[in-house]
């Protein structure tokens, strides 16, 4: 018998459940992923009420566990795509989080630094009288250095862009699971099995035939992909 959450569940887009909707959710795919460890569904729906709570490591490793699974059970079907799209963005919330935290840490402790070296200033010109010139000019020259110091450290924290080798060349958009080509093409997965269904068995850019047993996993740009998203939590953004 189908339960409230699960009723709900059905009938409405995940983000329009209310908050007491989620915790109930979360009871019973708790209780769902303890009889069958291999739901999709189960552990999807876990990671998107987790979320809710901003239990953000969590939630990324339940949706992370059910896109694995989905990508083993049904590499084609639309529950891969959807869970991919909540993980990006989940993943995206997570560095926001953590982001918004180092930056206020990073500006209390510069405002301190400043503090200090003001005081410091103003200690050394009661103390060397004549010296004026020089006490300044170190002065300005600590200042100078502190700011560059935490503009380095705030760069990780700054959006820039992708590079081109980690995107696909059809979409533009960062590599999800990337395969190769015999001609050394590489194309996101997805986006490359729907040419072959919507256009034709060949290569979009060499033209070459091409059928779905030729392609290979691109595990080096899969591993890069993965290192560039770790250090840069930003580029999980979805337009």
């Amino acid at each position: 018998m189908a339960t409230f959450a699960s009723r709900k569940i059905a009938s409405e887009p995940p983000l329009m459940l209310i908050l007491s909707d989620w915790t109930k959710v979360e009871e019973d795919c708790r209780k769902a992923v303890q009889l069958d460890n291999n739901s999709v569904k189960g552990h999807y729906m876990l990671g998107l009420a987790l979320l809710q709570r901003q239990e953000y490591a969590e939630g990324v490793k339940e949706l992370e566990k059910a896109l694995d699974l989905g990508r083993g059970a049904d590499p084609k079907g639309y529950m891969v795509e959807e869970i991919w799209q909540e993980l990006a963005r989940a993943k995206y919330m997570e560095w926001e989080h953590e982001s918004t935290k180092r930056t206020w840490e990073l500006q209390t402790l510069k405002e301190a630094c400043e503090t200090a070296l003001e005081e410091k200033y103003i200690l050394e010109v009661s103390q060397l009288e004549g010296f004026l010139d020089e006490v300044s000019t170190k002065h300005m020259e600590q200042l100078e250095s502190l700011a560059r110091v935490f503009k380095i450290a705030a760069e990780a924290d700054t959006p820039t862009e992708v590079p081109d080798y980690l995107c696909c060349k059809i979409t533009l958009d960062v590599f999800r699971d990337p395969v190769i080509t015999p001609s050394g093409v590489t194309y996101e997965r997805s986006v490359i099995l729907n040419h072959f269904k919507e256009v034709g068995n060949f290569d979009p850019v060499t033209r070459e035939p091409l059928e779905e047993s030729q392609l290979v996993p691109n595990l080096a740009i899969k591993e890069a992909v993965q290192a560039f998203l770790h250090e840069h939590g930003w580029a999980y953004k979805m337009d």
